[in-house]
């Protein structure tokens, strides 16, 4: 029986990324020990690992995270009130098959992607 999920994400600099994560996103770090290529970040039931890859390049990087949530709307306005960067073309909107989405970019050029399945 499959229980939990915690994807190992490659970043370049382990100080952006938690910076990111912590300071914009809300996340916690969550390592007992300071790794320094390996970081851990919990928010809510979400955890995601990363690995240092210093030579990923962002605007090469096709990685994507798709976290659901049970609050779409007050987790768009608080990125914004943040000034977190809405990507483009990731916009709040209901998508075709029933899920109200947005997206952002991490520092490493991830496409993280929230959504609710609609009413």
């Amino acid at each position: 029986m499959l229980t939990q999920l915690y994807p190992k994400i490659p970043m370049r600099n382990k100080e952006i990324t938690r910076n990111f994560y912590i300071d914009s996103l809300g996340f916690e770090e969550i390592a007992a020990a300071d790794f320094h290529e390996y970081l851990m970040i919990k928010k809510d039931q979400i955890e995601l690992h990363f690995i240092l890859f210093e030579t990923i390049n962002p605007l090469e990087n096709y990685g994507q995270v798709y976290i659901r949530t049970n609050s779409i709307e007050s987790l768009y306005e608080d990125f914004l009130r943040k000034q977190i960067d809405i990507h483009p073309h990731g916009k709040l909107q209901e998508k075709p098959w029933r899920q109200k989405e947005f997206s952002i970019l991490d520092p490493d050029g991830h496409l993280l992607t929230f959504g609710q399945t609609s009413n």
